[in-house]
């Protein structure tokens, strides 16, 4: 990414650190550089998508940056290393959940409850380009070297577009075991009206769990390889799928082409450990460029439905070849406020009044 904005995104890394972090992390310290700081610069590494020599080098040249940093002096890219490694995966998460209190308060939005959608993609494992791994495939017959990557699983806001929680591990692997650790996570930041997955995370398990849990809604659409469903959830969701409700899940893909493309598509690391803290510090960084934007009052105007009277899900059929479309009423969802359509129920929580 261009080096455009440094300074607001450092000034906002230090604070929402500064908020988190002590300054030191025992009494022996040696007190030159405080923690707040040297998280600061992580997330700049991974906003400017540095290696840790780049990183000394730019602070080095830029003053403005070392002032808005409080920084008397430049730290060794071995001292930024080694409290990468050392630094724990929950205050990662204690940063984040300040990040998406903060995103929340300049939203304005009240106690609504939250349209989460949960989903996972894959980050490369170095820097090494596209183009010459191609090459070594065709050179292999076709065989690639590489046999794992990073996994990435997020759960974003979809009204916000703000991540909410996260994890990372090693790939391929299946993540249906995943999703209620995720939401469980995001609940601590904000409530959930509707859980939004796609058919990765079908399972009998997950649907009970949000809706018995965490009292929201699931909309994860069946598995078509596993057949008719029998489980009571899945096979509602086999009969009746609300796609409507379903759309927004798509902004999750959104969030995942917005941080390939400005921020990083890598999670880089000689260990399992630190690139796994590279993809979470990836997430962190991501909330901290959409605070720095300062997201206006009203929040993204096309993440509100259009019209959702009574939550009807139509589905269309075709009468024939070139005739007209067919409209077919479907499943109502559990515990919906026919009272007022102006507003969605899951956003308030099952059995509140709209009107207080």
């Amino acid at each position: 990414m261009p080096e455009i904005g440094l300074l607001p995104f450092a000034r906002v890394a230090w604070d929402v650190s500064h908020a988190i972090l002590p300054p030191y992390r025992s009494r022996f310290s040696k007190h030159q550089f405080t923690q707040p700081q040297l998280l600061a610069i992580l997330c700049l590494m991974r906003y400017e998508d540095w290696t840790f020599r780049e990183a000394e080098v730019r602070l080095r040249e830029h003053s403005e940056l070392r002032a808005t940093l409080r920084l008397s002096s430049v730290p060794d890219h071995t001292t930024v290393y080694r409290f990468l490694c050392r630094l724990p995966d929950d205050t990662i998460d204690h940063v984040l959940g300040e990040s998406v209190r903060r995103l929340r308060h300049s939203a304005r939005r009240g106690r609504r409850r939250a349209c989460v959608a949960v989903d996972g993609t894959g980050l490369a494992q170095h820097a090494v380009s596209t183009y010459f791994i191609r090459r070594i495939e065709q050179h292999a017959g076709g065989k690639t070297r590489y046999r794992h990557f990073l996994k990435w699983l997020i759960v974003v806001d979809v009204d916000r577009q703000i991540i909410l929680a996260q994890r990372a591990r090693q790939g391929p692997w299946c993540d249906t075991r995943a999703l209620p650790g995720l939401v469980d996570a995001a609940r601590r930041s904000i409530p959930i009206g509707v859980v939004l997955a796609d058919a990765e995370f079908d399972s009998e398990a997950n649907h009970r769990h949000v809706r018995g849990t965490l009292g929201a809604y699931s909309v994860i659409p069946p598995n078509p390889r596993r057949g008719i469903p029998e489980g009571k959830f899945r096979y509602q969701m086999h009969r009746a799928f609300p796609r409507q409700l379903y759309g927004p899940r798509a902004k999750i893909e959104t969030v995942f082409s917005v941080i390939k493309r400005k921020l990083s598509t890598k999670a880089p690391g000689r260990s399992l450990s630190t690139q796994m803290r590279q993809a979470l510090l990836l997430g962190l960084a991501f909330n901290l460029y959409r605070l720095r934007r300062r997201p206006t009052p009203g929040g993204c105007k096309q993440s509100h439905f259009k019209s959702l009277s009574s939550l009807r899900m139509n589905t269309y059929e075709k009468r024939g070849e070139g005739g007209a479309v067919g409209v077919r009423t479907g499943q109502i969802p559990d515990k919906v406020d026919r009272g007022d359509s102006s507003h969605c129920w899951w956003r308030y929580g099952p059995g509140t009044s709209l009107t207080d």
